[in-house]
Parts: C-alpha cells; sequence; structure tokens
C-alpha cells in the first residue's frame, strides 16, 4: 500500500568526478553535488571534481535526463581573496546550476546581490543547527534550504521544520565527521593545510601507511602517528578526530573524538521523511565510481520502497561502510562520548 501521505525526498549523490555524475544520474539520484577544481569546495584533492568547461557539460547531461547539480562552494575565503569564489558563482549561475550551496556569508551575499534569482542553499559548514540561525540565513540570503548539521535528534529535526522558512536536507549515509560541522582546524595544525579555506581534510600528501614485518599497519598524517592495525583489521583514512592516543591518564590508546565508523540512517528512513526532510544526502565526492553506483542505486531503492509501502532492504550498505563499522549518530539519541 502506497504512503500516499508522504512527499518523496529528493535524492542527493556525491559527484567527485563527471563519470561519477553520470553514474549518480543513471543510478537513480535527483540531484548530484559537485565542485570545481579549486578551493572553492570542501573536496579539494588532486584528481577530483570539475573544470569549468567539465561543469557546463555535466550540467547539460544532468538536466537532459531530469536531474539536478547542486555546486558546493562551500569554504571560507581568506580575507580580501574573493575573486575565486565569485569566479566559481558567475560560472555556475552561466552554466545553469540547479541551485549553490554556501557557507560563507560573504559568498552568500554577493552570490544574492549579483545573481538574485539563483537559488542557494546552506551548507552545513555553516553549522547552523537551531531555528534562529537557520531563520537568519534565509531572511539576509534567501535561502531556499538549510543542509542540518548531524547534531540532530529526529524529533528535534521536526520541531525544527514546523518554524523554519526553507527546506530541510539531512546526510543519511557516508563520512561521519562531526567536530562543528566543517570548522575543524585540526588538519590545519597538523598539515598546514586548512579543511575550511583550502578544502583539505587529511590531504592524501600528507597521509603515510606503513607495514612492519608482521603486516600491523600504522597509519600517520604529518608527523602525527594516528592508529595502528593489527594484521587483518579493517584501516580507514587517517583523519585526526578519528585517530587513538596515547594520554598519561589512560591505560591504553583511545579514541579521543569518535571512531571510524559511517553514518547509516537506513532504518530511520520513514521516520526522516515524516519528519519532514526534504532532501537525503548521501556523503562520498572522494569515493570511487563503483561507491556512488552502489549506493546510489540501494537508496534509490529503499525510497521507492518507503514510498510504495514496503521494507526497505539495505544490508548491502555496511559493504561500504569505514571499517564496516555503522552509526546512526545523534540521529536517534545522543549519547555518544
Amino acid at each position: 500500500m502506497k504512503n500516499e501521505g508522504m512527499t518523496r525526498p529528493e535524492l542527493v549523490c556525491p559527484a567527485g568526478t563527471p563519470a561519477a555524475l553520470r553514474t549518480a544520474v543513471d543510478a537513480g539520484a535527483d540531484a548530484v553535488y559537485c565542485g570545481f577544481q579549486n578551493a572553492t569546495n570542501a573536496r579539494n584533492f588532486p584528481g577530483l571534481n570539475f573544470t569549468p568547461e567539465e561543469m557546463k557539460r555535466e550540467v547539460e547531461y544532468a538536466h537532459k535526463r531530469g536531474a539536478k547539480v547542486l555546486l558546493a562552494a562551500n569554504t571560507f575565503p581568506p580575507a580580501g581573496k574573493t575573486e575565486l569564489w565569485k569566479t566559481a558563482i558567475d560560472n555556475a549561475v552561466s552554466f545553469g546550476i540547479d541551485a549553490i550551496i554556501v557557507a560563507d556569508i560573504g559568498v552568500a551575499n554577493y552570490a544574492k546581490t549579483k545573481h538574485p534569482d539563483q537559488r542557494l542553499h546552506l551548507s552545513v559548514q555553516a553549522g547552523a543547527p537551531s531555528i534562529e540561525a537557520i531563520k537568519f540565513y534565509c531572511e539576509e540570503f534567501n535561502i531556499k534550504r538549510v543542509v542540518l548539521p548531524r547534531i540532530l535528534t529526529i524529533p528535534e529535526i521536526k520541531a525544527l521544520h514546523v518554524e523554519v522558512p526553507c527546506e530541510i536536507e539531512t546526510f543519511i549515509f557516508g563520512n561521519h565527521g562531526l567536530m562543528a560541522e566543517g570548522r575543524c582546524s585540526l588538519t590545519n595544525y597538523a598539515t598546514g593545510l586548512s579543511t575550511n579555506m583550502d578544502g583539505v581534510c587529511s590531504p592524501a600528501s600528507h597521509v603515510e601507511y606503513k607495514e612492519d614485518s608482521a603486516r600491523n599497519l600504522t597509519t600517520k598524517l604529518g608527523e602525527f602517528t594516528i592508529d595502528c592495525f593489527s594484521c587483518g583489521q579493517n584501516a580507514g583514512y587517517p583523519t585526526i578526530c578519528k585517530g587513538r592516543y596515547k594520554v598519561a591518564h589512560k591505560d591504553k590508546p583511545y579514541y579521543a573524538f569518535e571512531e571510524p565508523l559511517s553514518l547509516n540512517l537506513a532504518g530511520l528512513l520513514p521516520e526522516l521523511i515524516e519528519a519532514g526532510v526534504t532532501a537525503l544526502k548521501i556523503e562520498g565526492r572522494q569515493r570511487s565510481r563503483a561507491y556512488v553506483k552502489a549506493v546510489a542505486s540501494a537508496w534509490h531503492k529503499a525510497v521507492n520502497d518507503i514510498m510504495d509501502g514496503n521494507e526497505p532492504n539495505t544490508d548491502d550498505l555496511l559493504a561500504f561502510t569505514e571499517g564496516h563499522k555503522q552509526t546512526q549518530g545523534a540521529y536517534q539519541s545522543k549519547k555518544w562520548k
């Protein structure tokens, strides 16, 4: 029996490359989000992202197939150096981008002033979890959708939905990096490159893996050892917030912030839809086409199953989680340490 009282949410999938964008669209994504090959987006890694020519071409590809393209311009320009962000916005608008995801208030103001008809979404990087903060962005910059920080329970999201004058987007799968939702300075401390301003968290050029004779693995970021794994253990990508550390008052190494694992809200999908969530977002612009195809297809089918009144089967998603570990985070309860 169809859930006719529910509004079907938009499935927003990652696209780190033109090939990944096409894969996501063909796998059933309603929208894809991507960025240019520079510091204007928070996944500024070598080999990822789009040239202006590629962006223009892939926007046309997506539109021909009924999918939207969202530009991530969600980093914070250094003082007096905003031209790169202005150019990114101007180019995106000229290509017919469906929405621009912004975090910095200066970037938001430029987009609103120069392109008043352009749809703007508020990035999770802006860190706006309250009714008051979201209303401010909506009133000042005409924000049409907010990507919520991953610190709210579903009842809190439902209550917020009633009060805010914009759509709500939530993460449902992928990296579970909380760290003040993008306002993290730990990578900058360790490598000199900023997540917020350079768009790189744990840049690959500073990552090192060392294996000893017993095949035990040590992971490092810059000069800092992040974690050690015995032979056969799954090792995640080394980020400081997911590192395990030795300190004087602890008997053994412990996770100072959080254990490496992935967010997976498959079990909460009906509740999210009922709470008024407009868009469901999958993290992973740095992941492979195979990952994008698998998770986009699985979530597309899960949403269809929910709307048709059927129980979704998302057991296969565990294979794509970090270290084969998953969490519902704060969405169900706030009991993390």
